[in-house]
């Protein structure tokens, strides 16, 4: 029987392949330099709004920005690149999986879940924002322009980048109950805001002071977990796909990778290196 970390995507039969380290396309060291900007890009983004806001007289909107899933997102993105910016840059030195080979092997498994929350729940931030709370109206000033393109859609782009590139296997569905338990989580949080700020951070959670509305919060509710369950099934497709058209185990090694027999290059899992990249 598989243990409960192994359903969860930490095998220990894939120790050796360093699946959340390489890619069929870039060099660890250039995976991780991609990863590393793009989580830089996300820090950015959130603490340049925090600083707008205080000088702007808004610092409230920075306080409630942690009750409104698009920003909570935003931050695992952000610590999700960066995590594994790290953990591509330590394997690109040594050719060990430095971290993750002195953690706990449940770590390895939370790594694996945080992979499928920054590439499922950036498409529903997109998709909820852009089709349910978007006016219509483009935003007249270049701040909000910018911050509602960079957290309603370019984290839905760097999710993409993770999808396509990285030589990560297709994500376990055992990840599909806490990923909706997390969306309840959140549900939690969003009531409990309510209750002790009072406003609701989605219009539709409302369900209005006698409950009239109630109906419809429980539509959108059910509306959203099948809208998370359809993007995990695409990602699913997607990374399945990818490792068909590209080889489910070629990947590029790192240069010291002595399993490898240290020569880096181009590999496959069967059968260690089967040609080394021209330099």
């Amino acid at each position: 029987m598989p243990s409960f970390n192994s359903l969860m995507g930490a095998n220990p039969a894939h120790d050796s392949q360093h699946h959340f380290e390489t890619s069929w396309l870039f060099r660890p060291t250039i995976l991780a330099a991609i990863r590393a900007l793009l989580s830089l890009y996300a820090f950015t983004t959130i603490f340049f709004i925090f600083g707008w806001n205080g000088t702007h007289d808004n610092a409230q909107s920075s306080r409630r920005s942690f009750s409104y899933f698009t920003h909570l997102s935003y931050w695992g993105v952000a610590f999700y690149f960066l995590f594994a910016a790290l953990h591509t840059f330590l394997y690109a030195r040594t050719g060990r999986s430095v971290l993750l080979d002195k953690w706990p092997r449940s770590l390895r498994a939370l790594h694996s879940l945080l992979y499928s929350t920054a590439t499922v729940f950036p498409f529903l931030v997109m998709i909820v924002y852009w089709a349910l709370l978007y006016d219509g109206t483009w935003f007249p000033e270049t701040f909000s322009a910018w911050t509602n393109i960079s957290q309603h859609l370019l984290q839905a782009v760097f999710a993409l980048f993770e999808i396509i590139f990285p030589a990560t296997p297709t994500p376990p569905l055992l990840h599909i109950p806490f990923l909706i338990f997390i969306l309840l989580l959140y549900l939690s949080l969003a009531y409990l805001t309510h209750a002790t700020q009072g406003f609701y951070s989605y219009s539709f959670l409302n369900p209005g002071e006698d409950g009239e509305h109630s109906a419809r919060v429980a539509g959108y509710a059910f509306g959203i977990l099948a809208a998370v369950l359809v993007i995990f099934a695409v990602v699913w497709v997607l990374v399945w796909g990818r490792e068909r058209l590209v080889g489910k185990g070629r990947v590029k090694w790192a240069e010291k990778d002595e399993r490898r027999g240290g020569r880096g290059g181009v590999g496959d899992v069967e059968g260690g290196p089967v040609m080394e990249e021209r330099k």
